[in-house]
This record gives structure tokens, sequence and C-alpha cells, in this order.
């Protein structure tokens, strides 16, 4: 349905919305979480009508709900699941401009422009927490935009309302906050300097599943001036260095960039073509998909929220090793020894499948389920992101053919943990055992 279809049909149902009382569902639609500060439309609709309603029913008094509920009251009582199922990051491909506060059928009211929806008041630049409600707990990354300065609210929020990068980002919160309707993830962040009516755009893109979700949060930005447009780039980033290498991939870090604001990303790209290898909001990040025995040059760049991108960092030239342990030769047999809330014990046996001996070994991989290694022990244990390579000790670095070594890592997570899906000794596949 269209924005305005979905409008129109507001319009027209809008006079049959007052008073209604919507009978409570015995059970709620399944879904999983939204904003609650600052309150994304749908929790915000929820609230109203809940609070403004006897016995358990319906009846919003802000007029931009009371339209919302004429048209649907799923999405109130599903408030938490605007959601994609099948995003997969792809928001931009699959989400059509005017749609992006319900980008589906059944939140489509959402999308209806004005000023007259609840608005949360916040100060322009002032730390906050956000709160966003945990219905069903996943891991994930919550990415948070804000409207340009001179958007127009009278008309369906598209992408280009939106400024170019988000102005928060932050990757499995610690879900430790409780609210009226149930737990919570709560991060603190920096709202950026606006003055007046703005929209903050969240989007949660889960880490072990395609699905994604969308919460539009209107809010009233009080005590800054806005409107001034940065044009000052950060600086360049530090020359990168590489910390581990492999067949198949590079782990990097590199000295920060400063900005005038801040900095909102850096991108690892190739010094020869210029595309993009790598992304990543903190100075480190890992190239992965290279080929083995192939030479490399990355160089980083900064940019800002503004989009503005800072000179290059000094080039990196770096080799990939060879693939010295074909594919087939080695097993690795991955094992939760113990599990308590938030975290686990995770057994790891290497065994060389070949006919010759290994002499020295890395075991990578990537986690699924958002785990964080803490602490390990018989290897040197790195991760970057989701990427986790596990280098031998000084006393077991030698596997003889037919011979095992093992190691092990406590690690948080939320929820329960799941095996990786696949392991490379030195860049090269081995069986799962």
């Amino acid at each position: 349905m269209t924005p305005l279809r979905a409008t129109a049909l507001i319009g027209g149902l809008a006079a049959l919305a007052g008073g209604f009382a919507v009978a409570l569902p015995a059970e709620p639609a399944a879904a999983h979480g939204g904003l609650t500060f600052p309150a994304t439309r749908t929790y915000a609709c929820y609230r109203d009508g809940i609070d403004n309603g006897n016995g358990g029913s319906l009846d919003p008094a802000n007029p931009m709900c009371a339209d919302a509920l004429a048209y649907s009251s799923y999405p109130f009582w599903n408030w938490f699941g605007n959601l994609i199922s099948d995003a997969g990051g792809r928001h931009r491909e699959i989400i059509a401009d005017g749609e992006l506060c319900g980008p589906t059928d059944q939140f489509a009211a959402f999308n209806a422009p004005g000023t007259a929806w609840p608005a949360t008041e916040v100060e322009s630049g002032a730390d906050v927490t956000f709160r966003y409600n945990a219905w069903a707990p996943h891991p994930g990354t919550w990415s948070q935009y804000v409207t340009r300065d001179g958007w127009d609210p009278d008309e369906p929020l598209g992408w280009d309302d939106l400024e170019p990068l988000p102005f928060d980002e932050v990757t499995n919160p610690p879900l430790n906050g409780s609210g009226p309707d149930g737990a919570e993830y709560t991060w603190d962040a920096t709202l950026p300097e606006k003055s007046g009516r703005h929209i903050i755009y969240s989007i949660w893109q889960r880490s072990d599943s395609p699905e994604a979700f969308y919460n539009c949060a209107d809010v009233e930005f009080t005590g800054g001036g806005g409107g001034e447009e940065d044009t000052e780039a950060p600086t360049a980033p530090g020359t990168p260095t590489a910390d581990r290498v492999t067949g198949d991939a590079v782990d990097l870090s590199w000295a920060a960039a400063t900005d005038d604001d801040r900095v909102a990303r850096y991108e690892v790209r190739d010094a020869a073509t210029g595309e993009v290898a790598a992304t990543s909001s903190t100075a480190s990040a890992t190239v992965t998909g290279l080929e083995p025995e192939t030479a490399y040059r990355f160089h980083v760049v900064a940019l800002d929220r503004a989009g503005n991108v800072s000179p290059p960092s000094g080039e990196l030239a770096v080799t990939t090793l060879g693939a010295d342990v074909p594919s087939g030769s080695c097993e690795v047999d991955f094992s939760v020894a113990s599990q308590w809330s938030g975290g686990y014990t995770a057994n790891v046996v290497l065994t060389n499948t070949g006919d010759a001996a290994v002499d020295g070994w890395t075991v990578d991989w990537e986690f699924t389920d958002g785990s964080v290694v803490t602490n390990g022990w018989s290897a040197e244990i790195a991760q970057h992101g989701a990427h986790v390579m596990a280098e031998n000790a000084a006393w077991n670095g030698s596997v003889p053919a037919g011979g095992s070594v093992s190691f092990g890592f406590n690690a948080s997570v939320t929820g329960a943990p799941d095996a990786p899906e696949a392991f490379r000794l030195d860049g090269s596949a081995c069986a799962a055992g």
C-alpha cells in the first residue's frame, strides 16, 4: 500500500475512531522490540490509547494516533513488531521513500506526515540514555539517524530527509533496564545539535538473522541553534598496521582520526581500486574474502556525521598467507562446556587430519550470535567485530599428523550461544567435528 493510499484511508476512517474501545487480544502477536525513549510513534500511540481508554481498551486522545487506530488496531497491540523479516541490511533497497515509518501494510498508517504525532522533548547536543524494549532479545546493531535541517515534516519521510550517517550506533547493548512494558536495552548516546521538530529514525539489524526493525521517534529539540552546515572534514587516520594475517583475511588497526564534531565511521579502501573493503565505527576492522598468497594495499579514511571525508591515511602493503593446509585436512570440534545468564564457556579441539605435521597454527571463525570473547586459555585470542582469531601458544604450536590440540574461552552473549558455522586453519576450511 502506498503512503498516499494509507493516508487517504486514515482520513476517511478518522470520524469512526472517536471513542472506539478495542479489546486486547488474548495473546500479543509475536514481535521483538522498539524504542521507548525517545518513544517511537507506535509506542507513543499505544500508551496514549491505553492511558485514555478504560478497562484495557484503546481510546487515544492524540488525533494522529486516533487516525491510525481507525486504520488498524494491530500496530497498537504489536507496537514492538515494526519489522521486515528478510531485510539483511538492505534497508534503502527494500523500503521506498515515504514508507520508512511503516514499511509494511500493517504499519502503513504511521507513515502519515505531520507535526501532530506525540513527540518527546529532548535537549540539543545532550547526553541521554536510549531505552529500547526487549520483547524478545536478539544480538545485533542499532543505528540512529536524525532528519536534516530544513526537512519538511508535512511530507512523508524519505531517505534523503535523513542525515547521511547515523549520529549513534551500538552493537549488542546491555539488557539491563526495566520499563513500564518490560525489560529494556539501554545505552548512552550524545544527541546531535538540532532545534525544533525532527524525527530520530532507528534501525535494529539482527546479527543472528536477516530480520530488521524500524522506529520513527518524533522529537522536539530544545536549547540548540542548529541549522549550521558542517563542512570541516576529519583529520587523516594513522597508517594502518596488520595485526594478524591469514590466507583470506587481515585484521587492521590504526590511530584514530579527529573531527570538530565527531568521527562517525571509517572505511578501509583498496588503494589500487578505491573500493571499500571494510567499514568500522572504531579504529580497527577485519578485511575478509581475500585471495591466498596475494599482495594488497589498503588505506583508511574517516567520515563525520555530515558525510565529510578525511584525507586518506598512509598505505599498508600486506600479502596474504598461502593455503598451507589443504581443505579437509583438519577438523574443529566446538562445544559449549557450561552456560549462564549472559555468557558461556566454550572448548575447541583442532585435529590435524592431514599427512604432515602442522608447525604453528591459527584458527579463525565468525560469530553469528553476537558473542564477545572475554578471556581464553591455551591460545592467543583476538576479536575484531564478529571475527575471531586464535593463535597457538608458545608450547602447543606443533600438531603431528593425526594429533589434536585444544583451547578454550569464556564469552558474553545475549540469549543462547550458537556454534560458529565454519572454521579455518591458516585460511583453509576445516571439517566440523
